[in-house]
């Protein structure tokens, strides 16, 4: 069973970058198309982005495009989450999940492991 566990996440500036991390342990996260989330205070969780395994392709929301990059390396079975440009809009818990699907799928229903989340803050 996989085990993630995301970090990166803090309080930054209107404009500002941050890139999460998400480190996987128990499996190999080679075998799995990996998707980061996201939930803001009294909202759903909603689809930011996905990965193929092999990095090939990605997938983002419409919110996010050309403000954020998702990469992967599996050799160090780590997935990341670039985001530039951030708003306070985007203020919310990010997780990662794995999905051993075939799609980069964008419904939580489609993930199979997920991380505990961590927070980003977005203000003056």
């Amino acid at each position: 069973q996989v085990q993630l566990v995301e970090s990166g996440g803090g309080a930054v500036q209107p404009g500002g970058s941050l890139r999460l991390s998400c480190a996987a342990s128990g499996g190999s996260l080679r075998t799995y198309i990996m998707g980061w989330f996201r939930q803001a205070p009294g909202k759903e969780r909603e689809f930011v982005g996905a990965i193929s395994r092999s990095s090939g392709r990605t997938d983002y929301a419409d919110f996010v495009k050309g403000r954020c990059a998702i990469s992967r390396d599996n050799a160090k079975s780590t997935v990341y989450l670039q985001m530039n440009s951030l708003k306070p809009e985007d203020t919310a818990v990010y997780y990662c999940a794995a999905s051993g699907g075939f799609h980069l799928a964008p419904t939580d229903d489609d993930y199979d492991y997920w991380g505990q989340g961590t927070q980003v803050t977005v203000s003056s």
